[in-house]
């Protein structure tokens, strides 16, 4: 292996986050073209089921993770609990603002049909998402944060898996937002009163 893809490795190793690949470069004092070949090279060292070790992409950087097959061996070594998984309220709050963001917790309330400020809140605190500025009429607005696509496992929300297998144009996700809206609306109308 050469120096230089030992040095990104062990930068790699050294940080708990996926790292910019300029960020790589300008830490090993290199320029792009001579990165892109270290980054080659450990692609070929940790590629899938050859070490215990892979190369990964993920939040718009490179990071070094656990081969898959190593989980449960690494669970028991830790013995640490893993970060509580989401409750349906939460999951799907958290689609809303992936596929929709920037989304406001009004928009959110009136797509579920019930509030939706506990589960913002718990998806902010957890860092799943992060306020994204203020809607024209003053509300919070949300998007999903690197903690997200890292958990996830994905490069950018474009990678995110296709809610029906289209691209939407912008007159298709304005009528899907009002669908989504209206079902909201309907499942609030349809609910049992209390007595």
């Amino acid at each position: 292996m050469s120096e230089l893809s030992r040095v990104v490795e062990a930068l790699l190793f050294l940080s708990p986050d996926p790292v910019a690949p300029s960020d790589l470069a300008e830490a090993a004092g290199c320029d792009d073209d001579e990165l892109a070949a270290a980054l080659a090279e450990l692609d070929r060292e940790y590629a899938p089921g050859a070490r215990g070790l892979q190369l990964k992409r993920v939040a718009g950087g490179v990071a070094l993770a656990t081969d898959p097959l190593a989980e449960e061996a690494a669970r028991r070594l830790l013995a640490k609990p893993r970060t509580p998984p989401l409750t349906p309220a939460q999951a799907e709050t958290l689609a809303i603002v992936a596929y929709l963001q920037p989304v406001s917790r009004p928009e959110i309330t009136r797509i579920r049909g019930v509030a939706a400020e506990s589960a913002t809140s718990t998806l902010e605190e957890r860092g799943f998402i992060e306020e994204a500025g203020r809607s024209q009429f003053g509300a919070i607005l949300y998007r999903t944060t690197d903690l997200f696509l890292k958990l996830f496992g994905l490069d950018s929300t474009k990678a995110l898996p296709s809610v029906a297998d289209w691209d939407p144009t912008p007159e298709e996700e304005g009528e899907l937002r009002d669908r989504l809206l209206r079902a909201g609306e309907q499942r609030v109308a349809d609910a049992p009163r209390p007595a």
